[in-house]
C-alpha cells in the first residue's frame, strides 16, 4: 500500500473509530491504525493469492480432463475404423463361404453343408457372434476339403479360396488393429487418472475379438 493509501486509509478509519477507540497518546493512536491498514492489507493479498490458486487449479484440472478425453476419443474414433472395417471383411467371407458352399453342396452331392450361413438370424447376430459363427464355418469348409482332394480340381472353388485367403489375411490385420485400440482404450479405463475422468464420460470396458488363424492354403493350380 503506497504512502497516499495509508494517509486515506488513517482518515478514513479514523471517521470510523473516533467515538469507539480509547482516547490515549497520539502516538498509541496512530500506531493502531497502522495496525489496521496493515492486516487489511495482508488480508487483501492473502485473498487475492487464494483466488489466483484456485483459479490455476481449475485451469490445471481443465487441462488434464480434456487430455484424458482426447486420449478416450483417440481411442475410440480407432476402435470404430476398425469395426468398419471387420464389418467389411466379414460381409465378404460370408458371401464367398456361401459361394463356396454351393460348390461343393454340387460336387458332394449333400445338401445341408452351411447351411447355418442362410438362417434369417445372421444378419440380426452381433459383430462377436458373426465372428464366431464365420470361424466355424470357414474351419468346418477347410476341413471338407482336407477330407475331399477332388474338390481342387474345381476352378470355381480354387477361385473363392484364394479370394478367402486374401480376405482373412485382411481379416486378421483389422482384427488385430481393433484388439490393440481395445488394450489401449481399457487401460485408460482402469488406469488413474483416466479411470476417475471415464466416470463422467460413461466409459466402459470394450470386449475383444478372440481370432484362430489358420494357415494359408497353398493352392498348386497344377496337381
Amino acid at each position: 500500500m503506497t504512502f497516499l493509501q495509508r494517509k486515506a486509509k488513517r482518515l478514513e478509519l479514523l471517521k470510523k473509530y473516533k467515538n469507539q477507540l480509547f482516547v490515549g497518546s497520539f502516538f498509541t493512536y496512530i500506531s493502531f491504525l497502522d495496525f489496521v491498514c496493515y492486516n487489511d492489507n495482508i488480508w487483501g493479498d492473502t485473498m487475492l493469492e487464494i483466488i489466483l490458486g484456485c483459479v490455476v487449479l481449475i485451469a490445471l484440472l481443465g487441462i488434464v480432463i480434456i487430455i484424458y478425453h482426447n486420449k478416450f476419443k483417440i481411442s475410440i474414433v480407432k476402435i470404430e475404423e476398425a469395426e468398419n472395417n471387420i464389418d467389411l471383411f466379414f460381409q465378404k467371407k460370408l458371401e464367398l463361404l456361401r459361394r463356396a458352399s454351393k460348390v461343393i453342396r454340387k460336387e458332394l452331392k449333400i445338401e445341408d453343408f452351411l447351411d447355418q450361413l442362410d438362417t434369417d438370424l445372421v444378419p440380426e447376430l452381433s459383430h462377436f457372434e458373426l465372428n464366431e459363427l464365420l470361424t466355424k464355418s470357414y474351419n468346418e469348409f477347410f476341413k471338407v476339403l482336407d477330407d475331399n482332394e477332388k474338390l481342387f480340381k474345381s476352378e470355381a472353388l480354387v477361385q473363392i479360396i484364394e479370394e478367402l485367403n486374401n480376405n482373412e489375411i485382411d481379416l486378421v490385420a483389422a482384427i488385430k488393429f481393433y484388439n490393440d485400440n481395445v488394450v489401449t482404450f481399457n487401460q485408460l479405463i482402469v488406469s488413474f487418472p483416466s479411470n476417475v475422468f471415464r466416470l463422467f464420460f460413461g466409459y466402459k470396458k470394450k470386449e475383444f475379438y478372440t481370432h484362430e488363424k489358420r494357415e494359408i492354403y497353398e493352392i498348386l493350380k497344377d496337381n
